[in-house]
């Protein structure tokens, strides 16, 4: 089961910044990702989905190749080309995969003009070397939605949002 992660940021680029050192670790393979978008909501108050990958892209790619060989069987390589990128970038478009947009946009509408956020999809990780691999982002990023377990959440609070760990119950006095 995947678990969802929204964090939030102060400005635009630390979000872009943390799906970078995200990307990275998931090529080292401590962190499986099934989705990353960061969400920018900027002065005007317009809020902005920026996916990892292109869908649409993507999809012409894709229906360029398959056009492309549907075509030499009708002896039109480049009509089939043509007809098929066409295609699949309208498919690609239409598709959704990962984190729903509409929540995306109505979480991203709650946050402060010129402030950003990060949705993270994870499949699996290796929390103790990904929460290694986030240590430039302590204190920077709060987070504002999971699905993991309340435990797991809070050791991920302390770790971001650079809490402390000691509470007043378990600090001793030396008197």
């Amino acid at each position: 089961m995947s678990n969802l992660i929204a964090i939030a940021f102060q400005n635009e680029t630390d979000a872009f910044e943390m799906r970078a050192a995200l990307a990275k670790l998931q090529s080292q393979y401590l962190i499986e990702m099934e989705d990353a978008v960061v969400v920018t909501r900027d002065e005007q108050g317009k809020v902005k989905l920026h996916q990892a990958v292109n869908l649409a892209a993507a999809g012409a790619v894709r229906g360029t190749l398959w056009g492309s060989l549907i075509g030499l069987l009708f002896l039109n390589p480049l009509l089939g080309a043509a007809i098929g990128a066409s295609s699949g970038a309208v498919a690609g478009a239409l598709t959704d995969i990962g984190i729903n947009d509409q929540f995306m946009k109505d979480l991203g509408a709650t946050l402060t003009p010129g402030t950003s956020a990060l949705f993270v999809l994870v499949r699996k990780s290796t929390p103790d070397k990904v929460l290694d691999g986030l240590k430039p982002f302590i204190g920077k990023a709060k987070v504002l939605e999971t699905s993991l377990t309340k435990d797991k959440e809070e050791e991920l609070r302390r770790a971001l949002e650079g809490a402390s760990s000691t509470t007043p119950s378990s600090e001793t006095k030396n008197e």
